[in-house]
């Protein structure tokens, strides 16, 4: 996506979910969205102590960034690193109640 510089609103339009999701199964989409609803219920401020956000990351992955954008990509991230998969994070959850 290519936004004007001075347009400071374009990026508030973007569905930052859809984005994120674009190259993902659906048994990955469906786990993402579980653990965002689990986490917290899918609010972007939701916080509890040192994580932040619709996925309660450790507010230290976010480098200061708290956007939608950031969050979504930095949620991909963690998992692709530490899970393979949103399926495989969605397993551990459920064994721990926490990923």
């Amino acid at each position: 996506m290519n936004f004007a510089k001075n347009d400071v609103h374009a990026d508030a339009s973007v569905n930052w979910q859809h984005v994120a999701e674009k190259h993902l199964s659906k048994k990955n989409i469906a786990a993402r969205r579980w653990i965002s609803f689990h986490e917290s219920t899918n609010r972007y401020h939701a916080r509890n102590g040192v994580c932040y956000g619709k996925f309660q990351l450790d507010i230290s992955y976010l480098h200061g960034d708290k956007s939608k954008k950031n969050q979504e990509l930095t949620a991909n991230r963690y998992v692709a690193s530490r899970y393979g998969s949103w399926v495989n994070a969605k397993k551990f959850w459920q064994r721990h109640h926490w990923y």
